[in-house]
């Protein structure tokens, strides 16, 4: 039979308790990064690498980011464009006055300047919760973008307003600017991934996992059993930002290259990352980069069939797009609210016992 656990036996609790049990699951999983990181570099094209991979990894990492506040911890967020663009201008400006740096602890420091700030405004959840909490850090959202446009020191004078990013190396191979390759872009934006989803994964498993789902299922119980919720809630927020902030150096300046905060960086783009925990599923690593590659592949295929196959003018072709997306957001959360982690779950489990009756 194709998915079994005959004869795939635990002899301790570490084996038992691993994060893919089944030994066909641990095979897949080797097999995926053998092929992303040995395969497709050698394969990419531009195209695939700005349309699709690179942005897709991006998001995976803001979408976890997000998950880890939303899904395991329970506070709602509605900031997460503005804390991409902390993270964004952050690494623009590490950029440029420390440029014999690697890029690479950029972007990391980036991400824990982002999270001290995430934590600042994490601060109203210690009060507030739901709808206000929501509220509270879309002002946040606002405030952010509202600081980087109207403050020039954040984008260095320039007279445009916008933040381009300088050409710079990692290894010798140029990583940033015009001039970076497709498979480099890629590669950056995949250790990183990976990485990310690792400590992400075993944050989620550990102590600390566990008190953000304990304050996400009931805080007041929570407090009575010894959890603290301020270092609980403050944690979730500045690892949730931490990872934010790393998305947004990375969709600065490896994707984009050059932004400006309102519209790179926009409420627009806090939903969109939203929209992909909700699909991908809440509380889990898998639906994080489901929902990325759905909400990232999706309006690539519908824009080639629409305007590419049909030979729909553009601007009418991105409308339908936009109500066909939206449409299937409905969809998805009507027919499974758990998003695609449940549905690759249970199709998991019918494999197990199939073909007997489940």
């Amino acid at each position: 039979m194709i998915y079994r656990e005959a004869g795939d036996f635990k002899t301790t609790y570490q084996a038992d308790n691993q994060t893919f049990p089944l030994r066909l699951d641990r095979m897949g999983y080797y097999a995926i990064l053998a092929v992303a990181f040995l395969v497709i570099p050698f394969v990419i094209s531009d195209y695939w690498a700005t349309s699709v991979m690179v942005p897709f990894l991006i998001y995976a990492i803001a979408a976890l980011g997000l998950n880890i506040l939303v899904g395991y911890a329970g506070q709602v967020s509605l900031g997460t464009g503005g804390f991409m663009a902390v993270g964004a201008y952050a690494t623009y400006k590490l950029t440029t006055m420390f440029p014999d740096v690697s890029i690479l602890i950029h972007v990391i420091v980036s991400g824990l300047v982002t999270a001290l700030v995430g934590m600042l405004f994490g601060l109203p959840s210690l009060r507030i919760k739901g709808f206000y909490l929501a509220v509270a850090t879309l002002a946040a959202q606002f405030f952010l973008i509202w600081l980087f446009n109207k403050v020039p020191w954040f984008y260095n004078y320039s007279a445009s307003g916008q933040i381009t990013m300088p050409e710079r190396t990692v290894l010798g191979q140029i990583v940033t600017g015009p001039a970076t390759p497709a498979w480099a872009k890629y590669l950056v934006c995949l250790t990183f991934a990976v990485a990310l989803a690792w400590l992400a994964r075993n944050l989620t498993r550990g102590t600390i996992g566990r008190k953000w789902m304990a304050i996400r299922d009931m805080d007041i119980a929570a407090e009575i059993i010894g959890v603290n919720p301020l270092t609980a809630k403050l944690t979730a927020f500045g690892v949730s930002s931490f990872l934010i902030g790393i998305a947004g150096a990375l969709f600065f300046s490896i994707y984009l290259g050059a932004a400006e905060a309102s519209e790179a960086f926009g409420i627009n783009k806090s939903f969109l990352v939203l929209f992909m925990v909700i699909i991908g599923g809440l509380g889990s690593i898998f639906g994080s980069f489901a929902g990325a590659a759905f909400m990232v592949l999706l309006p690539v295929f519908l824009k080639n069939v629409l305007s590419g196959s049909l030979g729909w003018p553009t601007d009418l072709a991105a409308h339908i797009e936009l109500m066909i997306v939206g449409a299937l957001i409905v969809f998805f959360l009507i027919v499974e609210p758990h998003g695609l982690a449940r549905l690759w779950r249970l199709t998991k489990e019918k494999l197990r016992l199939w073909p007997f009756p489940h």
